[in-house]
């Protein structure tokens, strides 16, 4: 064998040769060190699965194991990180009186040298303590007293808040400030449920005026109706009439209750409406009623061509978007993605949120809430119940209770809100006097964010970032500080 070179890399010697040989030589080097791609183990081990009234310093605690060595495990409250602990014993604290009483779930994951990760280990929980808001946040409930009745609002893109009372009064808020003159009022049937229900501005609204309300009338027999007025300022210019509108919708029964009234733009510039069932869940799956139903229509009124059930049904029945609802009082689309959640009002059991498909049934009265879903049926993407699981926290919709979901929300993904609170839908219950917020980027797990003491019946979030809660009486702002 004839030595070549010889030469020194990092250290050591290394010799370098070529050389024949009738054998055929070395079959060469051995196959290199395999990637590890065995992920790691992790288990929560502190606090427990549905441990309740947790108070003061919590520790949460972990164990892990990987094939090769733990690098770390990282501990999240609520989709957003706590801290990251890189040996045994893995721990991770935090001040439960820093965030809402309420709902939260903890997570912990493990992760390796080579950058694979465990599963999320996870524990549904529940903090006790006074906190009425997560911390970095303000809560005023006082940002805008004076209000009698309030059912629904919108905001205008000058800023303007269109408040409608049941009453009939459509109210705006100017600067922050209830201006003393109504834009409208409505003569209404307000009984139970009935009343000026609904708002909402047109995509356009800088440029046409036109404001859309949904109000009760004994005009010609009682039903509500769809309307558009035309804004002269701070004050409107009056109901205007066309071919098309207003919209009046069939008699009511001499049930006041389960009107619906939310009225929203989607994001292919059409009108929906939230229509209840007045209290006659039968109507609820007719797809030749109006009742228990989303609607969609133009603008104009119209209705467009391309609803699912135009081709089969006659009259207004063409205007039925999804159906199978009881009483669904609001409903919110995502900015950017149009996604569409709406909240239906329980009977006995349950409160839902339901993902809005074009033709979708979900499944009133035959199903309420998870329960007695069949096939063709849209079962709910969250349902929480009226009384709680046994033990707290075990069923559907963990810790939450409450008995009629109203108001909903999503937050756009920027601003001042802290990342993980940002593209949430944010939901709030009647009754409970909470607000929670659903994490679409988490598998929508769901936590408490904010207690009240009015009962919200409407929320949007507003132009500078803010959450606004709109309750009988007054409007709350909850704010990034």
């Amino acid at each position: 064998m004839k030595w070549l070179q010889a030469g020194v890399l990092g250290g050591a010697l290394v010799l370098t040769s070529c050389g024949g040989g009738g054998d055929g030589g070395s079959a060469g080097p051995g196959p290199g060190p395999q990637p590890d791609n065995q992920p790691p183990t992790v288990a929560l081990t502190a606090p427990a699965n549905y441990a309740d009234a947790l108070s003061g310093t919590l520790t949460l605690a972990a164990t892990a194991s990987d094939n090769v060595g733990v690098a770390a495990v990282e501990f999240q409250l609520d989709g957003a990180a706590l801290s990251e602990a890189s040996s045994a014993p893995y721990r991770a604290s935090l001040e439960t009186g820093s965030y809402v009483a309420g709902q939260h779930l903890l997570r912990a994951r493990a992760r390796d040298a080579a950058g694979n990760r465990s599963t999320w280990a996870t524990a549904l929980v529940r903090f006790g303590g006074g906190a009425d808001v997560d911390r970095g946040f303000a809560k005023n409930e006082a940002w805008l007293s004076g209000l009698s009745n309030a059912t629904a609002m919108a905001q205008a893109p000058d800023g303007r808040l269109f408040v409608a009372q049941q009453d009939g009064a459509l109210r705006v808020v100017k600067n922050g400030q209830l201006l003393a003159t109504p834009f409208a009022t409505f003569s209404v049937n307000s009984a139970g449920e009935r009343g000026l229900l609904g708002v909402v501005l047109h995509p356009d609204f800088t440029a046409n005026g036109w404001v859309y309300v949904y109000y009760t009338t004994d005009a010609a027999g009682t039903h509500n109706r769809i309307s558009r007025l035309k804004a002269n300022g701070d004050v409107s210019a009056g109901e205007e009439a066309t071919a098309n509108l207003p919209i009046n919708l069939p008699a009511l029964s001499s049930a006041s209750n389960h009107n619906g009234g939310a009225l929203h733009f989607g994001n292919d510039g059409k009108l929906y409406v939230g229509v209840g069932d007045n209290a006659n869940g039968a109507q609820s799956p007719n797809l030749g009623s109006v009742f228990g139903k989303l609607l969609r229509f133009n603008d104009d009124g119209s209705i467009p061509a391309d609803n699912p059930f135009y081709g089969s049904q006659t009259g207004l029945a063409r205007a039925v978007w999804a159906y199978g609802l009881r009483n669904p009082y609001t409903f919110a689309f995502q900015p950017g993605s149009g996604r569409l959640h709406i909240n239906d009002v329980g009977q006995n059991t349950w409160e839902e949120i339901n993902v809005g498909l074009a033709g979708a049934n979900y499944g009133w009265p035959s199903s309420e809430g998870p329960d007695g879903i069949m096939a063709g049926m849209t079962a709910p993407l969250f349902a929480y119940k009226h009384s709680a699981a046994s033990p707290a926290g075990s069923g559907p919709g963990g810790f939450l209770t409450g008995f009629a979901i109203a108001g909903g929300s999503f937050y756009p993904t920027t601003g001042p809100y802290p990342a993980s609170y940002r593209g949430n839908y944010y939901f709030a219950d009647y009754v409970s006097s909470y607000v929670a917020r659903l994490d679409l980027a988490n598998d929508n797990a769901v936590y408490s964010f904010a207690r009240l003491s009015g009962n919200p019946v409407d929320m949007l979030v507003g132009q500078d970032g803010a959450l606004y809660v709109l309750t009988r009486s007054a409007i709350t702002r909850i704010a990034a500080q």
